[in-house]
């Protein structure tokens, strides 16, 4: 196993930190290190000057980290170099370590180590990733959870009553020669199997809600021309990022930025506002707001008017299922009635503002966030947000449904036990582990006590 080195950080702080992973680690900082720390204890950490002997020059006044295997993030002899940020800095200390022995580490390949060294599995190690990536705080809970090994461990769970049931199996299929043993009737197993099915399903039910909160929840606001929907755009992201004119047919291409609310993320999409046209670039970007309308979750529709009946009649066409906040916009020019408005449009969600002026976003906000129906996530909670995890348990969910008819249908041992091992393989893929024939026979003997 070779020896490998690579910043840690990225550029524009006032430290840096240099990672160094593998074998060599001590004797390659003893050569460039102004201290010897190939005997230090492990979680020490150690001040001198990182040296270029060859030159007699002087790199950095540094303090160094020891790690001892197996008690490091990747479980090997591990040590990480904090120094000044300077990219030059940073660059001389990664060609010493490199001239004396270590290999530039390849992406990921630190986490790949830790999961090699049994430190992580795979679904941790894809949580760092995601922890790194995290943009809000509910992202950032739940790649920490996960992180953790809150989803692992819920997997694990799974895998010990599937290991159960195939243990079953195996055994009746030993020892079908022996009539007069019973090791558990096929109703015992059906309810065992449901069990394992519900909460497969309840982590697959959650990816939804995942996706939502990894990606950024879309929130596309439609209207007609000139109604307002840029000026809220702006207010809702603290920035004029939308050109605001009184002309019609401003916002001819959709805009898009994301806020936080609530500690979720959320996609607005400013679009082109809905009419006729003869302006071939408006009518491609009036196109492009229908397009969005499909990729929305949340549409909010701006009026300053009442609309006529054809005009809800188009719109409600279009949102159909999604989630519709309607907006009254301009508050501090135009009068309303709230009442007459909700009657028209078979809506409960209207609410007046003045994007101009900024009265009630904030209530606009939490109409928004309501709206997305975001559970209460809390520490212990598994949320699926990885495709890959979603994907592996939508298999498992299958197999395990043919699983369940050969029961129902008296189908031979052996065969509902190749299902069961699929089921096995398919959670498998989310955290690299599997269930080898020595593991079944040594759950059999220890829990059954066979022959004695």
């Amino acid at each position: 196993m070779t020896t490998i080195c690579a910043p840690a950080t990225s550029t524009g702080g006032a430290i840096a930190i240099v990672r160094i992973s593998g074998p060599d680690t001590f004797t390659i900082i003893d050569n460039i290190f102004s201290k010897r720390i190939t005997d230090a204890n492990g979680y020490t950490v150690h001040f001198g000057q990182i040296k270029d002997h060859a030159n007699d020059e002087t790199i950095d006044d540094v303090l160094v980290t020891v790690f001892r295997a197996p008690h490091s993030y990747t479980g090997e002899d591990s040590a990480e170099v904090s120094c000044h940020a300077s990219p030059y800095i940073v660059e001389r200390i990664c060609q010493l370590l490199m001239s004396n022995g270590c290999q530039a580490a390849m992406p990921g390949e630190f986490t790949r180590r830790a999961f090699m060294n049994g430190k992580l599995d795979l679904s941790q190690a894809e949580a760092v990733a995601d922890l790194i990536a995290s943009s809000n705080r509910a992202s950032h809970q739940i790649a920490l959870n996960q992180l953790k090994g809150g989803f692992s461990s819920e997997l694990n769970d799974l895998r010990e009553h599937l290991l159960h049931l195939t243990t079953l199996l195996e055994l009746e299929l030993d020892f079908s020669d022996h009539e007069e043993l019973e090791f558990a009737d096929r109703t015992e197993l059906v309810n065992l199997v449901q069990t394992i099915d519900r909460r497969i399903d309840s982590l697959i039910r959650t990816f939804k809600t995942g996706q939502a909160i990894k990606k950024g929840i879309p929130v596309a606001i439609i209207g007609a021309t000139n109604v307002g929907k840029s000026t809220l755009l702006n207010q809702l992201l603290h920035e004029d990022k939308a050109i605001v004119s009184d002309v019609h047919g401003t916002t001819r291409d959709v805009i898009e930025d994301t806020v936080t609310i609530n500690g979720i993320t959320f996609r607005f999409i400013d679009t082109a506002g809905i009419r006729s046209t003869d302006d071939e670039i408006e009518r491609l970007g009036i196109e492009r707001t229908y397009m969005k309308l499909q990729e929305a979750q949340i549409i909010l529709w701006m009026l300053d008017t009442i609309p006529e009946k054809e005009t809800v009649e188009h719109i409600m066409s279009l949102v159909g299922e999604k989630s519709l906040i309607v907006v009254f916009n301009k508050i501090d020019t135009v009068q309303h009635d709230g009442t007459a408005l909700s009657a028209l449009l078979h809506v409960r969600e209207i609410v007046s503002i003045s994007a101009k002026y900024g009265t009630n976003i904030s209530a606009l906000e939490d109409a928004i966030y309501a709206a997305a129906h975001i559970p209460d996530i809390h520490n212990s909670d598994v949320i699926v947000t990885n495709i890959r995890h979603y994907d592996a348990l939508c298999h498992a969910r299958a197999h395990l449904e043919q699983v369940h008819q050969a029961m129902i249908q008296n189908v031979s041992a052996e065969l509902i036990a190749e299902d069961l091992r699929s089921v096995l393989a398919d959670l498998a893929e989310i955290t690299g582990g599997q269930i080898s024939t020595q593991e079944t026979l040594s759950n059999i003997f220890s829990h059954f006590c066979v022959g004695k």
